[in-house]
C-alpha cells in the first residue's frame, strides 16, 4: 500500500539530543538509543470514516518523534498499518450500502490527503491488513508451533498465559482487563475459550464477510495479530518505540506484545511502549461511537490553514487528554499570522538559542508546548510592543524558518 508523498525537511544548523520519552509499562522517563536506524511502529486507522482530531493529535504526536530522532542524526523506519478489514469497516459499508473495499480505499485516500496537508512525515511501510495476510498466517504457525493456539468452532484463539510477561506492558491487573475487554473488541463470554482474555488471531468464514485462504480455513485475521506480523516483519524484534493513543494501551498493545513474544520467547516486543492522550469534544472523548467528530478534511475544506490546525495540537502535551474548542482553533489561526509576520521581517532576535531550546524541548518527551512558547517568546522579542525588529540577527528568520519546519512540521 503507497503511504503519502514526504515533505523535504531542511537541515538545522544545530543537532538535538537525545530523546527522553515516557515508557507505559515502566510508568517514567526512558533515553532511547537507537541502535542503527531508529525502528518506531504507530498503530493506524480503521479506515471506515474520515481523519478525527483525536487521530490527527496521535500522528503529529509521534511525528515529533520521528523530527527528534533525524533531528539528532539518526535515520527512522517508521511502519504504519491500515486495518482494510475488521467488523467495524464491514459494518459501515453495510450500513452505508457501499462496496467495504471501496469505503476502506475511500477513507484511506482522505488519511493520506489529511496527513500531507498536516506535513507528517509518511511511513517507511505503510501496510493494510488485506496485503498483511500472508505474513499474519506465517506467525499464527509459529505460535501453534508453540503451543499457543486453539480452535473454537471455525475461529483460532490465542492463550494470554502463553506469554509470561503478559499484563507487563499495560500494568493492568486481571480485573480492569476483564473489565474493559468487551467494549475494545474482546470476547471474554464465549463458550469454549480458556480464558476469558484470550484473543482471536483467526476467524473463521461468516456468511457474507470476506475472507481468504489460510491452512485453517477460509477466514481473516483477528485485529492484535495483524500488527504484531506487520511490526516483527518490518521492524525486527525488541523495536525501539511502539506508539499510539492511550486507549490501545490494552488490550491491543498487549495482545501484539505477547503474540510476538511467544513467537520469539526471550525477546520484547517493543523497548519503549509510548501513549498520546485523548482529545474530547462536547464534554467526552471524540469518538466515532458517540458522534462527536470534528474532522481534519471538514476543517481543510473550510479554508483552515492546516498548519493553524498542527499548531492548535502542538499547544498541548501529547500525553495530556484535553478538549478541542473552537477558540483554540482561532487562536492558532491569529497566531500563525503573526508567526508569519514575525518570520517576514528577516532580521530579528537571535534564533540559534531558540532553535537549540526547541530541540531541548521536543528531546524531553515530545515537550511541544514549551517548544512552541521558546517561539512565542522569539515572535514576541521580534515584532516588540510597536511592532519593529530587533535588528540584532540578520539571518534570524531563515533559521526560525528552518527549525520550526525540520522539528515542529510547521511550514510558515
Amino acid at each position: 500500500m503507497r503511504a503519502w508523498p514526504s515533505p523535504e525537511i531542511p537541515t538545522l544548523p544545530v543537532t538535538g539530543p537525545a530523546v527522553v520519552l515516557h515508557d507505559t509499562p515502566s510508568g517514567g522517563p526512558v533515553t532511547t538509543a537507537p541502535d542503527g536506524p531508529a525502528r518506531l511502529y504507530v498503530c493506524g486507522i480503521t479506515p471506515y470514516d474520515a481523519t478525527h482530531l483525536g487521530h490527527a493529535a496521535t500522528y503529529v504526536a509521534f511525528d515529533l518523534l520521528n523530527r527528534a530522532w533525524r533531528n539528532a542524526g539518526h535515520d527512522v523506519t517508521y511502519v504504519q498499518n491500515v486495518t482494510d478489514v475488521d467488523d467495524p469497516l464491514l459494518e459501515r459499508a453495510e450500513k452505508v450500502h457501499v462496496d467495504w473495499v471501496e469505503l476502506a480505499e475511500r477513507e484511506t485516500e482522505l488519511f493520506r490527503q489529511d496527513m500531507t496537508a498536516l506535513r507528517v512525515l509518511p511511513p517507511a511501510h505503510y501496510v493494510g491488513a488485506v496485503e498483511s495476510i500472508p505474513l499474519v498466517i506465517e506467525l499464527i504457525q509459529r505460535l501453534e508451533a508453540a503451543g499457543s493456539v486453539y480452535r473454537v468452532e471455525d475461529d483460532l484463539y490465542f492463550s494470554v498465559t502463553a506469554d509470561p510477561a503478559f499484563g507487563a506492558e499495560s500494568g493492568w491487573n486481571r480485573e480492569q482487563m476483564l473489565e474493559i475487554f468487551p467494549e475494545r473488541g474482546g470476547d471474554p463470554d464465549r463458550a469454549g475459550k480458556k480464558d476469558p482474555l484470550d484473543c482471536v488471531v483467526w476467524r473463521g468464514r461468516r456468511e457474507g464477510e470476506p475472507s481468504w485462504e489460510s491452512p485453517w480455513g477460509e477466514g481473516r485475521p483477528g485485529w492484535h495479530i495483524e500488527c504484531a506480523a506487520i511490526a516483527m516483519h518490518h521492524l525486527g524484534g525488541a523495536f525501539d518505540v511502539q506508539g499510539g493513543g492511550s486507549d490501545l494501551v490494552f488490550p491491543h498493545h498487549e495482545m501484539c506484545a505477547g503474540h510476538a513474544q511467544v513467537a520469539e520467547p526471550g525477546t520484547p516486543f517493543a523497548k519503549v511502549y509510548s501513549h498520546g492522550g485523548m482529545v474530547g469534544y462536547d464534554g467526552e472523548k471524540m469518538s466515532k461511537s458517540r458522534g462527536n467528530l470534528v474532522f481534519v478534511s471538514a476543517l481543510r475544506n473550510s479554508d483552515v490553514d492546516p498548519m493553524a490546525i498542527r499548531l492548535a495540537l502542538l499547544r498541548h502535551h501529547y500525553r495530556a487528554d484535553w478538549e478541542w474548542t473552537d477558540a483554540e482553533l482561532w487562536a492558532a489561526v491569529d497566531d500563525v499570522d503573526r508567526w508569519r509576520r514575525a518570520l517576514a521581517v528577516g532580521a530579528g532576535a537571535p534564533a540559534l538559542p531558540v532553535a537549540e531550546a526547541v530541540l531541548a524541548a521536543l528531546a524531553a518527551d515530545l515537550d511541544a508546548p514549551t517548544a512552541v512558547a521558546a517561539v512565542d517568546a522569539w515572535v514576541d522579542a521580534t515584532l516588540g510592543t510597536d511592532g519593529l525588529a530587533d535588528t540584532s540577527d540578520p539571518d534570524a528568520a531563515v533559521t526560525m524558518m528552518a527549525v520550526l519546519d525540520a522539528a515542529l512540521g510547521l511550514a510558515l
